[in-house]
């Protein structure tokens, strides 16, 4: 039986009275805040970052798949506020957590982040608060690790004063077609109650969710969808790789392996996988695999190829350096992109950063061009600050190779073709069947 606290919360969400609190303004968390906002309800962003919140209220945009004009119209309605008092999460009736979830040296999950975030709620909510987790974890995350953390900050108790969601993030960053609000959201709450929530609530910003029967069924969706991209591009890659030792163009396989109407679906190789997801999530899950006795033998053979490929990349950049009778040590290299793939700003584990940094470590003199990414420090932040270069003839004239480890489509690639004296291309920018171009070493 419905209990009167579930009764008054969703009928506020029905009125769109009910205020929704977002922990984290990053990539994740503020298109979502901004979609509630629109929507029309009112929502209070949370982030530890001063700067950042700062920049929230005064509606100056730092997330690509956010419209300015968006963020201008929901903060001069006063729909989305943002905040660094974590205090206000009792002025909330439902909170959702969007901090990062990194990995560690050893590729085990930090969750520092996530615990902080559940400290934080369960010593400043109220009862009658619906909470739900869209950081990407392992399964049993919501249940196992939120839950008794919540419980012993609160004092109270999981689904009778609040009630617990996992409903992962799917933000692809640069998509045109799939943003927050078109995006299909799996909704899996802790019992009937917070699945009726849940699903009242994100219905008014999200336009399709998909409900499943637990939290756990969510987090390992989630897992999935990006353990299945990690083990096939590190297939096509390691392909690409032989095909390059055969002489056979592994863009022409790929194409032609399209055809099939069925049973195919094409990977494109490239210098390693980047972005937030790919490369970190299916960690997550063989981290939790351990406790139960299972070893997965698969998603560590992906991730060990992922792992090589930079190294790889460096290695055919030596070779072709070396065709010219060049070392990489003094040699001046320029890369095109540091972005994990083309036309955005996110650099998260981009591959294009690690080639870099190892062929500086080999006394290659490097330089990069991206139309999006305009500076950046090293090292993870706590290196020294490179800004790109114009792309033009003295540019490319002066580098001793030119690299493109990232395909923007702004970037002139017939100039980049006709005044570089050697080009690897790990991107397909030049496809042979456009007309060859002889200065170019292909992945």
């Amino acid at each position: 039986m419905t209990t009167p606290l579930v009764e008054a919360l969703l009928q506020k969400i029905e009125r769109k009275e009910a205020k929704v609190g977002v922990l984290g303004l990053g990539y994740v968390g503020l298109p979502l805040a901004v979609q509630f906002a629109k929507a029309g309800v009112p929502t209070l962003g949370f982030e530890k970052d001063a700067l950042r919140a700062k920049r929230v209220n005064d509606a100056q945009n730092y997330i690509g798949d956010v419209e300015d004009a968006d963020l201008k119209s929901v903060c001069a309605a006063k729909t989305l506020e943002a905040t660094t008092d974590f205090s206000r999460i009792k002025e909330c009736d439902a909170i959702i957590i969007c901090v990062p979830t990194p990995l560690d040296k050893f590729k085990k999950p930090d969750m520092s982040f996530i615990e902080a975030a559940s400290i934080d709620i369960g010593r400043n909510m109220k009862a009658g608060t619906f909470i739900a987790l869209e950081s990407t974890t392992y399964p049993t995350t919501t249940e196992d690790f939120i839950l008794p953390i919540v419980e012993r900050e609160s004092k109270l108790k999981a689904c009778k004063d609040f009630w617990l969601c996992f409903s992962a993030e799917r933000v692809d960053p640069g998509n045109k077609d799939y943003k927050t609000h078109n995006t299909p959201k799996v909704v899996g709450g802790m019992g009937a109650d917070a699945q009726r929530i849940a699903m009242a609530l994100y219905s008014k910003a999200i336009s399709s969710l998909y409900p499943v029967s637990s939290p756990k069924v969510a987090e390992m969706t989630k897992i999935l969808e990006n353990t299945y991209r990690l083990i096939n591009i590190s297939m096509i890659n390691e392909l690409a790789l032989l095909c390059g030792k055969m002489g056979i163009d592994i863009w022409e396989v790929i194409d032609a392996a399209k055809t099939k109407p069925y049973g195919f679906q094409a990977f494109y190789p490239g210098p390693g996988i980047g972005g937030h997801c790919i490369p970190l999530d299916p960690f997550y899950l063989e981290h939790i695999a351990k406790n139960y006795n299972f070893d997965l033998t698969m998603i560590n053979t992906a991730g060990h190829v992922d792992n090589l490929m930079p190294h790889r990349m460096v290695i055919k950049i030596s070779s072709a350096l070396n065709r010219q009778k060049k070392a990489i040590n003094g040699s001046n290299i320029l890369f095109l992109g540091v972005a994990y793939k083309a036309d955005i700003d996110d650099m998260r584990e981009s591959p294009a950063l690690r080639i870099l940094d190892e062929i500086e470590a080999k006394g290659g003199v490097v330089s990069y061009h991206d139309p999006h990414v305009p500076s950046f420090r090293t090292d993870h932040g706590r290196g020294k600050i490179m800004e790109s270069v114009p792309l033009n003839q003295k540019s490319l004239e002066a580098a001793d190779c030119v690299v493109v480890t990232t395909r923007h489509t702004s970037v002139n690639y017939a100039l980049v073709a006709q005044h570089a004296r050697c080009i690897v291309d790990l991107r397909n920018a030049y496809d042979r069947r456009d007309g060859a171009v002889e200065n170019v070493h292909k992945l």
